[in-house]
C-alpha cells in the first residue's frame, strides 16, 4: 500500500437469521460512517473465525459496531443471561480476539455500543447485563415503538473526565447523547481510562492508556447522522486522522522493504 492510499476500514458484522438463511449483517449507518474514514470492508462473523493477523495485514482501522445481541457472559465469568437474551457466538469469535490483536498492533479501533462492551470484555472487564434493573441507574433503553428519529435522539447528558482524549479533542465538558442499550460496563478492564459518564455514574466512553494506536469506545451511537452532530463528527474526524496516519506508516514500511 502506498503512503497516499485510501485507508481500508474493517466493519464488524453480526451473524443473524434473515428468513430461512443465516446471514452476515451490519447496519448501513455504520458502513457509511466508516466510509468517512476510508473504504469500508465488512468483516463476516464466520463459524471459524478469520485470522486476526491476516485481517490486520490489510486493515488501517476497524469500527466495532452495535448489535441487537450481547456478548455471551461466559467471556467475563458472568451469570447466565436472562431468558430471551440475544447472543451471537460467531461474532464473539470474530471481535474479541480481533480487538486484542488490533490494539497490540496499533491499528486504530472505534468501538460503538456492543463494540464498546466488547472492548471492555476483551481487555478483562465485566458487564452489567440489565442496567435498568439496578438500583440507582437510569433506564438506558430506547422506546421500542418510537420512530428512529426519537430512538436516536438525545436522551441524557454525559460529562467528560479531565485530562483525557475527549479533552484533547476539544469536546465540551458536557454534551447530550442518545441511549439504546440495556448492558453496560460493570468492572472496568485494566488499562482502560474513563472518558465520560452518564448522570447515574454509568461509564459511557473509554480510551486506553499507553495504547500504541487510537483506541476509543463509546456506549452511545455517534454513527447516527454523524455529520449533523459536532461531537460525533469530531470523533469520526479523530478516527479518520488515525487511520490515515496508520495507512501512511504501513506504506512507508512496505516501501522500505
Amino acid at each position: 500500500m502506498s503512503a497516499n492510499a485510501v485507508p481500508l476500514i474493517g466493519v464488524s458484522a453480526c451473524r443473524q437469521q434473515v428468513g430461512k438463511n443465516a446471514s452476515h449483517t451490519v447496519g448501513d449507518k455504520y458502513v457509511e460512517a466508516a466510509g468517512f474514514a476510508g473504504t469500508p470492508l465488512i468483516l463476516p462473523a464466520r463459524d471459524v473465525a478469520s485470522d486476526p493477523r491476516a485481517l490486520l495485514a490489510i486493515l488501517d482501522g476497524i469500527v466495532f459496531t452495535g448489535s441487537p445481541s450481547n456478548v455471551e457472559p461466559h467471556h467475563y465469568n458472568g451469570a447466565a443471561s436472562a431468558e430471551g437474551t440475544r447472543h451471537d457466538p460467531a461474532r464473539d469469535r470474530l471481535t474479541l480476539p480481533l480487538l486484542q490483536a488490533a490494539i497490540a498492533a496499533g491499528v486504530p479501533v472505534l468501538c460503538i455500543c456492543r463494540g464498546f462492551q466488547e472492548l471492555n470484555v476483551a481487555l478483562g472487564g465485566s458487564l452489567h447485563q440489565r442496567v435498568q434493573d439496578l438500583p440507582g441507574y437510569l433506564d438506558h433503553r430506547e422506546p421500542e415503538d418510537a420512530p428512529l428519529e426519537v430512538q436516536y435522539g438525545p436522551r441524557h447528558p454525559v460529562r467528560i473526565e479531565a485530562g483525557g482524549m475527549f479533552e484533547r479533542l476539544g469536546l465540551a465538558e458536557q454534551f447530550e447523547v442518545n441511549s439504546l442499550h440495556s448492558q453496560g460496563i460493570d468492572r472496568l478492564a485494566p488499562g482502560l481510562r474513563v472518558e465520560a459518564k452518564a448522570p447515574d455514574g454509568l461509564i459511557e466512553a473509554v480510551s486506553l492508556r499507553d495504547a500504541p494506536g487510537f483506541v476509543l469506545g463509546v456506549q452511545w451511537h455517534p454513527e447516527w447522522r454523524f455529520a449533523e452532530n459536532p461531537v460525533s463528527l469530531r470523533l469520526f474526524q479523530a478516527f479518520r486522522e488515525a487511520c490515515i496516519a496508520h495507512a501512511a506508516r504501513q506504506g512507508s514500511r512496505q516501501e522500505a522493504v
